[in-house]
């Protein structure tokens, strides 16, 4: 089989001795599993090896694989410039999944190269490699702000390139685990930290991929993880296999998890197509809620399908509740796609008639017009969850001391700039957080002064 093993490895610059200057010694279980890593690439002796990286060029809605035929790299910038790398790309492997994400209009491929210089997500694992290896070019692929289904399905894209070239591929998917998991680390201490430490080894350890899904966003980012979306992209090119994983070690004396584990795949397994079974299961929960929603949910879900399949926006249907047929208000849609934000606009004050077009004028805005994500394709729409905030009255206070994260949303206003947040949001957990969010989406800079409203909504979803 082209794909010979993969194996998820952390990337401390300390645990190279010129970095660690004998501090790499806090780490040795971690050093002598990269050895046993190591050893069993040379033994495997592939012809390429993929290289998923937090820390190589990062895009939002992009995933960046490296061009050129060459990289070099150092560890010049923890002041060890005498460890050096010259690496040559596979560049017909890279041009055959630049090829197939084309085909299916996906975002990866070659475009922005911001710096070509290896990073240390890249070099940490080479650093080992080389020493018993040193055969075999390299692709070196980034990670994106795009959803987890995302990250999966461009393992799959690198799954086929590799199968489609015939080369014989490991993969390497490069990440520390959470940074917050003592209040002495680099981050401090957040108790998602060694949660997510103990959940991350768990699933790798049992090559339990499927549950990789499982991981909310924001508890990630409470955790200060770092290689989440790496393992993603690994467990992806695995899809329909059997795998046989290794748990070798996990560390934490430094604050920051180091997790490595080995993952051999042994034929086919037709239950272990994990992104479909995701998207079934988002689906059917997707048409469960659909099903009972209200008609302030139903309304805005039905202006989305009449915009997005049609470029039509819905007419008023006969049939409303008479609320939203006499009452004036602001209203805001969002929308999710198996979690995630994928859209969400709305007015503060009532722009239109009534509720019912208000509603219809900022779905189509949300799923079309947010200035933060693409618009919505057709074959999105069975994945989204809608939601409808109706904005009650706005006050006027004081001190932020009037606010309540969970109750109250906000505006924050310095001049004619103005930033709101609603309640109650997944991630926002004190009014501190729900200010300075506020503020940013406003433009509003520390040093500026402002002034703070709140309101009430009623939430429909």
């Amino acid at each position: 089989m082209p794909v010979l093993a993969a194996f998820a490895v952390p990337h401390p610059p300390m645990i190279v001795p010129e970095v660690g200057k004998g501090s790499e010694a806090q780490i040795q279980k971690t050093i002598d599993a990269y050895t046993r890593v190591a050893e069993e690439v040379a033994a495997l002796q592939p012809d390429t090896i993929v290289i998923t990286s937090p820390h190589a060029i990062m895009y939002a809605d992009y995933f960046h694989i490296s061009p050129q035929k060459q990289a070099k790299g150092s560890f010049r910038n923890f002041r060890a410039a005498s460890v050096k790398f010259t690496e040559d790309y596979d560049t017909e492997l890279v041009g055959k999944i630049c090829e197939l994400a084309d085909n299916e209009d996906f975002p990866a491929g070659t475009l922005g190269e911001r710096d070509p210089e290896l990073d240390h997500g890249t070099m940490v694992p080479l650093f080992f490699i080389r020493q018993k290896y040193t055969g075999g070019k390299i692709v070196r692929i980034g990670l994106s702000g795009l959803p987890l289904d995302m990250h999966y399905h461009l393992g799959e894209i690198i799954r086929q390139a590799v199968d489609e070239t015939g080369r014989r591929v490991v993969i390497i998917a490069s990440g520390d685990l959470s940074h917050k998991l003592q209040t002495y680390g680099p981050y401090g201490f957040a108790k998602e930290g060694p949660e997510y430490d103990q959940r991350i080894m768990d699933v790798l350890g049992r090559a339990a991929f499927g549950e990789l899904f499982d991981f909310d966003e924001t508890f990630c980012e409470k955790a200060a993880e770092c290689g989440h979306r790496s393992f993603v992209i690994m467990a992806g090119a695995c899809d329909g296999t059997k795998v046989r994983a290794e748990s070798l070690s996990h560390e934490d004396v430094t604050g920051v998890g180091y997790g490595i584990c080995t993952f051999y795949p042994e034929g086919n397994d037709e239950t272990r197509h994990f992104l479909k079974q995701y998207e079934q299961k988002q689906e059917a929960e997707v048409q469960k809620k659909a099903i009972e929603a209200d008609a302030y949910v139903k309304l805005a879900r039905a202006s989305v399908q009449s915009w997005v399949q049609y470029r039509r926006q819905l007419k008023v249907p006969e049939d409303l509740p008479e609320e939203l047929l006499w009452r004036r208000a602001g209203t805001f849609v969002s929308i999710h796609k198996n979690g995630q934000l994928r859209g969400c606009i709305g007015t503060i004050m009532p722009t239109c008639g009534n509720v019912a077009e208000e509603i219809i004028q900022n779905a189509v805005s949300a799923c079309s017009r947010d200035p933060r994500f693409s618009p919505i394709t057709k074959d999105e729409l069975r994945f989204l969850s809608i939601s409808v905030d109706v904005l009650g009255e706005i006050e006027d206070i004081s001190s932020p001391a009037e606010l309540d994260v969970k109750r109250y949303g906000v505006i924050v206003s310095h001049g004619r700039k103005r930033g709101l947040l609603l309640p109650d949001l997944d991630g926002v957990d004190t009014v501190e957080d729900q200010i300075r969010i506020a503020r940013q989406k406003g433009g509003i800079r520390d040093s500026e002064p402002y002034a703070l409203q709140r309101f009430e909504v009623i939430r429909h979803e």
